[in-house]
C-alpha cells in the first residue's frame, strides 16, 4: 500500500491544478499564481503521484484534462470558490459581528428582506448574510447559524421553533374582477405553482376548488410557474388569479396591490408551516440571540395577522 496516497491532499497542488485546468496551460497558470512554470509543473506531478493517475494530457502547445482530471475538477473548483469566499468574508468583516442564515428565495424576497431594514436600523453593528437557495443546507454546515424553513411538522429538525402556519387564499389584481363566487374562476386564468414538493398538494388549485365545492371547474387557462414570487408578480400584473401563501402577501394586500376576491371565506389552512431551525454546532453569540429574538417577534406579528381571521376548512 502506498501510504502517501492515503493522506489528505495539500491545498497548494490543488490550487495549481485548478488554475492549469481552467487556463489549459502551465504558463498561464504560473502567471496567475505568481509562480514559475517549473514550480507549477512540480506541483502537478506531485498531485498526480499522490492520486496515482495522470490528470492532464500534455501536448506541445496545450494541455487537456484526462477523465480523472475532469472528475477532480468538478469537486475542486467549487471547494476553492467557497474557500476564497469565506476568506474574503473573514478579511472584510474586520471584527464585525455577523449572523449567517439560509432560506429559500421566495421567502427571502417576500417576507424576510422587506422586514430586515428594521433590524439593521435597530442593530447597526450586526451584519446579516443571507444564503437564499432552493437546496436545503446540511445541518453540519459550519458557515451557517440558522435556517428559516418551510416543511411539515413531522420533518422539522429537532430544536426547531414554529414561526407561523400556512394559510392559502386566492389573490388577484384589483382591476381583474369581477369575482364574487368560486364559479367565476371559470372565466379566469389560474396561476399554478409547478413544483414536485410534498406541499404542492395543498397549494394547488385542484385542492382549493375541491374544498370550495367546485372540483370539476375548468378555468379559461392555466399559467404554470416555478416560484411563489413569480405567481405573485403575475397576479399583480393582472395575468390571472394566484393561490397565494397569505403570510407572504399580507403587505401587498394592505397596500392594495392585490385583493382577496373571496375574502376570509376563500382561505384554507395547510398542515405545513414555517420554522426557525438552529444549527446544532453553532457558537452561541449575543448577535445571534438578538437576531433570533427579532425574527420570532416578526413571526409573532405575522401569526397574529393570520389568526385574526380564522381560515375556513
Amino acid at each position: 500500500m502506498n501510504l502517501r496516497r492515503q493522506r489528505p491532499l495539500s491545498i497548494g497542488p490543488l490550487r495549481a491544478f485548478e488554475a492549469v485546468a481552467r487556463r489549459l496551460g502551465f504558463r498561464a497558470a504560473a502567471d496567475e499564481l505568481h509562480l514559475t512554470q517549473p514550480a507549477v509543473s512540480r506541483q502537478i506531478r506531485s498531485l498526480e503521484d499522490e492520486i496515482g493517475l495522470p490528470l492532464f494530457l500534455r501536448g506541445t502547445r496545450h494541455v487537456e484534462l484526462t477523465g480523472a482530471g475532469e472528475a477532480l475538477l468538478r469537486t475542486v473548483a467549487p471547494l476553492l470558490d467557497r474557500l476564497d469566499a469565506t476568506v474574503h468574508q473573514i478579511r472584510s468583516a474586520q471584527g464585525r459581528r455577523q449572523v449567517n442564515l439560509t432560506t429559500w428565495p421566495s421567502f427571502a424576497s417576500m417576507w424576510l428582506l422587506p422586514r430586515l431594514q428594521q433590524f439593521q436600523r435597530e442593530q447597526p453593528g450586526i451584519d446579516i448574510r443571507v444564503s437564499a437557495q432552493d437546496a436545503i443546507a446540511d445541518l453540519d454546515d459550519p458557515e451557517l447559524d440558522l435556517a428559516l424553513r418551510y416543511c411539515h411538522p413531522d420533518n422539522a429538525p429537532p430544536g426547531s421553533t414554529l414561526m407561523f402556519g400556512e394559510v392559502v387564499t386566492p389573490v388577484a389584481s384589483p382591476g381583474l374582477g369581477p369575482l364574487t363566487k368560486p364559479e367565476d374562476l371559470a372565466q379566469m386564468t389560474l396561476l399554478e405553482e409547478d413544483s414536485q414538493l410534498p406541499s404542492v398538494e395543498y397549494l394547488s388549485w385542484r385542492h382549493w376548488l375541491g374544498a370550495k365545492g367546485v372540483p370539476g371547474l375548468e378555468p379559461r387557462g392555466w399559467l404554470y410557474l416555478n416560484y411563489t414570487y413569480q405567481q405573485i408578480q403575475a397576479a399583480t400584473a393582472g395575468q390571472g388569479v394566484a393561490l397565494a401563501r397569505l403570510a407572504l402577501v399580507r403587505e401587498s394586500l394592505e397596500r392594495g396591490e392585490l385583493v382577496e376576491p373571496f375574502g376570509p371565506a376563500g382561505r384554507l389552512r395547510s398542515p405545513f408551516a414555517y420554522w426557525l431551525v438552529r444549527w446544532p454546532a453553532r457558537r452561541e453569540r449575543p448577535e445571534l440571540a438578538a437576531f433570533e429574538a427579532w425574527v420570532l417577534e416578526q413571526a409573532q406579528a405575522t401569526r397574529a395577522g393570520l389568526d385574526a381571521h380564522a381560515a375556513s376548512s
